[in-house]
This record gives C-alpha cells, structure tokens and sequence, in this order.
C-alpha cells in the first residue's frame, strides 16, 4: 500500500524555497511517479489564499493527483483537545486543525517544514498521547528529509 502523506502550506511553499527544496522537489516526484498518495485538505486550500501565484499554480498543477478532503466540525474539535491538553497554544489552532485532519483522514505520514509546532518530539508524543485519549491512532509527523530517507529504505 502506497505511503498517504498529508501535507500541509509548508510543503508546497518549500517546493520554492533554497533549502527546502532539496528534499520537498523529490517528494513530489513520488507524487509523479504513484508512489505516494498526497491528502490535501481545504484548510491547505484556504491558507493558500494569500500565497504567492507560483505557490497556487504549483497546487494546482497537482492537485488532480491528490486524495481532497475536508475539514469538519470533529476535526475542529480534536484540534482543540490538543490545545486544551497543553500540547501547544491557541494560537496554534491552524497548526493543531491540520494534525487533526491528517488523523482522521488515516494519513500514514503528516509532512511539515514547520519544527515549532509540528516536526517537534515533543509535540508530536503530545498530539499522539491526545490521540490515544480519544480512540485514534497515532500520527507520524516527519519533514520531507525524512520522509525520503525513510521511503528509500523500504
């Protein structure tokens, strides 16, 4: 079974940034070759509003190839047990919906360039041990370098 990987703004905007792009341009050649599925939420939508055009034309490029889904009301709210238990603060309520989505989507991997909310040990045993509370599975949440590194070696 292919790797569902979602993704967040992070990884589309690091397709055009110096340093990430080493590692975000190959994940989505995955992408190309049916490697990997991409699950794209309309909160990755809704962010990409004010993006520059090159970062939504890039989204649009691919995104027939991505598995959509939605946000809802249960996201929302896992969100929000995640902020209640500590996990981060309210400001990070974008940060902790995305999580959210991934995991009732039944993502195998959340990617994300962003290591204060995220791509974070600490965080992440947080939003799981939340996950766990409440009946779900656990998140892996990695960056695209890991990502990579781990794909090759399966």
């Amino acid at each position: 079974m292919k790797p569902r990987i979602y993704i967040d703004t992070s990884i589309v905007g690091g397709y055009f940034d110096d340093i990430f792009e080493v590692a975000t341009k190959p994940l989505f050649e995955l992408l190309e070759r049916d490697e990997v599925v991409f699950i794209a939420s309309d909160l990755l939508q809704h962010e990409l509003i004010s993006a520059p055009a090159h970062v939504k034309m890039l989204f649009e490029k691919y995104r027939g190839s991505m598995k959509e889904v939605e946000n809802s009301e249960e996201a929302r709210g896992l969100a929000q047990k995640y902020i209640d238990e500590n996990v981060v603060g309210q400001t990070s309520f974008n940060d902790c919906n995305h999580i959210a989505i991934a995991t009732l989507s039944n993502a195998s991997i959340l990617a994300s360039w962003n290591f204060k909310h995220m791509v974070n040990l600490q965080r992440i045993q947080g939003y799981n041990d939340v996950n766990q509370k409440n009946g779900h599975s656990t998140l892996d949440i990695q960056s695209p370098n890991e990502i990579i590194k781990t794909l090759k070696n399966i």
